[in-house]
């Protein structure tokens, strides 16, 4: 089969065997974990040399000690990158790149994520207002969230900064077995609570990456 020039987006290939094949050229951006090229173990070079390799982790963290870690790993990483927008130019906060979300709707998403997968199923509580849903999820009936809702930068910061403060003093007063409790979550069903936390790690992990890459490109002109 001839696969060249294909794209895989959101594919788990945990487990797979590839023999025969051609990679060249090929970019593999994920989780990378006992990675086996031509009978060499590749992974220890891959996280070494991997500038995220501590954020990306926290979205494979199994217990409560390296959860943590994570959540304050992703905090500190996105006060310093807020800090550095509130130091920029005002326009830096609301300039869209591409037609991708500005940095305060990449905030609201964050607040939108942690209350999708954390907030509602595993405290009971409810959905921020200023929480901006992914757009194929929309049309969901969210309860709280207003869809006509804006946010300035210090708004939707400290919304960011008091989701993650609850999540953080949750982690203090759990323990392993607690992370594998079912909740349900709206849209997506049951799932553990491990799986719920490590969802919100891996959404404000990657949003960090996209609004990096869209700040230094504003920021270049």
């Amino acid at each position: 089969m001839d696969l060249s020039g294909s794209t895989f987006r959101d594919v788990n290939f945990t487990g797979a065997s590839m023999r025969s094949v051609w990679l060249v050229g090929v970019e593999i951006d994920g989780v990378v974990e006992r990675l086996v090229v031509n009978g060499v173990d590749v992974t220890g070079y891959v996280e070494a040399n991997d500038p995220w390799h501590p954020l990306r982790a926290a979205g494979r963290a199994r217990d409560v000690r390296s959860m943590i870690a994570g959540c304050e790993a992703l905090d500190a990483a996105w006060s310093e990158t807020i800090e550095s927008v509130r130091s920029s130019p005002p326009e830096v906060a609301e300039s869209s790149v591409d037609g991708e979300w500005t940095f305060v709707q990449s905030l609201r998403h964050l607040v939108f994520g942690t209350d999708k997968w954390f907030t509602h199923p595993v405290l009971a509580d409810g959905f921020h207002p200023i929480g901006l849903p992914n757009t194929g999820s929309l049309d969901f009936p969210w309860p709280d969230i207003d869809p006509d809702a804006t946010a300035s930068l210090e708004e939707a910061a400290a919304a960011r900064a008091e989701r993650v403060g609850r999540l953080r003093s949750w982690l203090d007063e759990c323990d392993d077995a607690d992370l594998d409790r079912e909740v349900v979550v709206l849209e997506n069903g049951s799932h553990s609570v491990g799986d719920c936390i490590r969802v919100v790690f891996e959404e404000s992990f990657e949003h960090l990456r996209y609004a990096r890459r869209d700040l230094a490109r504003l920021r270049s002109g």
